[in-house]
């Protein structure tokens, strides 16, 4: 099954987020103490947990960091209580955008949501209004030269949906949420080490953007993900590689 590369778009936002690893760290922590007080300090019995630590492992935080997240979320937080939202909206050009954020204050979190949407040309929408677009999933992307057969078979044989070769020579590999870790593991063991792994909200559509469309919308995406209430922003934006240069 061939399909064009996502590869690229990864690749900026890892850099945008590498640029940013102070706030990075900030959000990994957040969702480390959210994980471990809703589901409990165990990683083995707490599939939220385990990707938390595994992708803050993979940010280079350290196991003490971490350990300590996990236990403050275990304790209860001591009083503090941070509400789950997901935002929804449209940038120009109709991209759907999602915004989901962890907050203590929901008033300022939607006004800093609406100002970035606004700056920016987009619109915040209503719930509903764009999340049919997207599926949740784990996705897993190795870059250029991969081998797809070989991926594939190992994928497959531990509990992989899809396997998508992609134009750019990359190749992509889906989940189910609650099988992500497993699949990782597991092609991990086979000799697999992904470029770029996590739980994701998969666009069903893509809208193609021009050069200067593109980067108009990706200031819109690192406004919203640079927001201190942020954790991931998803979106349907297919970015040429050209409107990268320089990023």
């Amino acid at each position: 099954m061939a399909g064009h590369s996502k590869f690229a778009n990864i690749k900026h936002r890892k850099a945008a987020q590498d640029a940013k690893r102070g706030k990075v760290f900030t959000k990994l922590i957040r969702e480390l103490t959210v994980a471990s007080k809703e589901g409990g300090p165990n990683p083995d019995d707490n599939p939220r947990l385990r990707a938390a630590v595994d992708k803050a492992l993979g940010a280079n935080m350290k196991r003490d960091t971490i350990d300590k997240a996990v236990a403050r979320g275990a304790g209860g937080m001591d009083g503090e209580s941070y509400d789950e939202l997901t935002y929804e909206g449209y940038g120009i050009n109709g991209v759907a955008i999602l915004v989901e954020c962890m907050t203590d204050n929901v008033n300022r979190t939607v006004s800093q949501v609406r100002a970035a949407f606004n700056k920016f040309g987009g619109n915040l929408g209503t719930n509903g209004s764009v999340s049919y677009l997207f599926e949740k999933k784990g996705q897993l992307s190795f870059g250029e030269g991969a081998d797809e057969d070989a991926i594939m078979e190992a994928a497959l044989d531990v509990g992989a949906e899809d396997v998508v070769g992609n134009d750019d020579g990359s190749v992509d590999v889906f989940t189910a949420p609650a099988d992500f870790m497993t699949v990782k593991q597991g092609l991990a063991d086979a000799g697999f080490e992904s470029d770029f792994a996590e739980v994701s909200m998969i666009p069903a559509t893509t809208v193609e953007l021009d050069v200067e469309t593109a980067r108009r919308v990706m200031k819109l995406i690192d406004a919203l993900d640079d927001l201190d209430d942020s954790q991931n922003v998803f979106h349907n934006a297919d970015i040429p590689d050209e409107a990268m240069d320089g990023d």
